[in-house]
């Protein structure tokens, strides 16, 4: 009788067949997902970065009775919905925003469209529990 030892093959002769499908969706799975978040973050810092965000954000932590409700400073707080658009010069910006303050939330709505630098704002508002606060009278009384 032979008693001699056979040489197991390595562990990636014996495993190659499921780990390089695994592996590749995998791969996929994770190329996908940093593709979609990178996607996600950059419009989200476009849309935070726009003239209408910020004035937005400005002039609403300038109340003094939605600052009384919610809290200083009032910040966005959650994903913001809706789109920028720049086209041929045109611009525009519709917007829905999460916010929060130290003691409450609400959201904030901006609908606004221009060209070259200049913005023109058809609604600035926020609104918290059933309360409305617009801020269109007040822009239109600045200019």
């Amino acid at each position: 009788m032979n008693n001699e030892l056979v040489p197991q093959p390595s562990w990636w002769k014996r495993n190659w067949k499921w780990v390089v499908p695994v592996g590749g969706c995998f791969t996929l799975i994770i190329g996908a997902i940093i593709l979609f978040s990178s996607i996600y973050f950059g419009v989200t810092n476009i849309m935070e970065g726009s003239q209408p965000y910020e004035y937005a954000f400005e002039l609403i932590n300038k109340d003094e009775q939605l600052l009384d409700i919610l809290g200083s400073p009032i910040e966005k707080d959650g994903m913001i919905q809706g789109n920028i658009n720049w086209t041929n010069g045109n611009k525009s910006a519709k917007m829905v925003i999460p916010i929060a303050g130290s003691k409450g939330d609400g959201k904030l709505y901006i609908d606004a469209t221009g060209e070259g630098d200049e913005w023109n704002y058809h609604e600035i508002r926020v609104e918290v529990n059933d309360q409305e606060f617009d801020f269109i009278d007040e822009i239109n009384s600045q200019h």
